[in-house]
């Protein structure tokens, strides 16, 4: 366990401090924070401390890119936790833990963890455990790991193409791909055909095995209207694929 290659934390972590709790996405999507924008599109890209990497995890849940409210969440536990004389690896372990995939879409996504079989592989009861006591077990990222804004919304994968878009290209490419190449073979559960995509891409050359990679598992954002019916005609292909990534590892 540590902190991403790249990661920008300690250039930001002044900045951090000086943010009023509670945090308003204004003082986050401004100048303070911005990493990059593209000189052809409405397309940015911030900041959050998102930066801690859990190197032995079993399992590797892939989104597209954080979105503004677990950037807020994620900003919100370091800033609580800044006087309490935690190291930096301890403040962004707990700003991943509190951020990922909050809300509805944890739900979801522990919800279809639960119906494959999942926690009976990692000696858990429930897959919530993987946000909880069992957080050691997971690590969760996206293939843009720091906020991608288009328009000044989430960026959604579609708009413009991850892999045809320069920026986003190479964003992938310095600071997600690099990380697969750390960790011991984990289960890749990539959710969304937009990030089994990117992954597909990353297979081609050769930062991860094609056993490692769970398909057909779909994005469980509660916008995603086709959800149920993808993954009722995944289950029991998906169930499978589980089976024998850990008859194997």
């Amino acid at each position: 366990m540590g902190i991403i290659i790249g990661a920008r934390f300690a250039e930001f972590k002044e900045k951090i401090s000086k943010l009023t709790l509670p945090i308003h996405e204004n003082e986050l999507l401004s100048e303070n924070f911005l990493l990059e924008e593209s000189a052809e599109l409405p397309l940015d890209i911030y900041y959050a401390p998102v930066d801690y990497f859990n190197d032995h995890a079993k399992i590797l849940m892939v989104g597209i890119t954080p979105g503004l409210n677990q950037m807020k969440k994620s900003y919100s536990a370091v800033r609580e936790r800044l006087a309490l004389g935690l190291s930096d690896e301890e403040l962004l372990h707990m700003a991943k833990k509190e951020s990922s995939y909050e809300g509805t879409m944890r739900k979801n996504l522990v919800t279809m963890l639960d119906q494959l079989g999942l926690p009976a592989y990692l000696n858990i009861k429930t897959s919530m455990e993987l946000f909880s006591s069992a957080n050691h077990l997971v690590h969760t990222t996206g293939v843009l790991p720091y906020p991608v804004f288009f328009n000044g919304k989430n960026f959604n994968g579609s708009r413009p193409d991850m892999l045809k878009n320069d920026l986003l290209r190479q964003y992938i490419l310095k600071h997600f791909a690099p990380s697969l190449q750390r960790m011991e073979e984990p289960l890749i559960i990539p959710l969304g055909i937009k990030t089994a995509a990117v992954l597909n891409y990353l297979l081609k050359r050769n930062y991860l095995k094609a056993t490692t990679i769970l398909r057909g598992f779909p994005h469980p954002s509660g916008g995603n209207g086709h959800r149920h019916k993808q993954f009722a005609a995944n289950k029991e292909d998906m169930a499978e694929q589980i089976k024998c990534y850990f008859s194997n590892h």
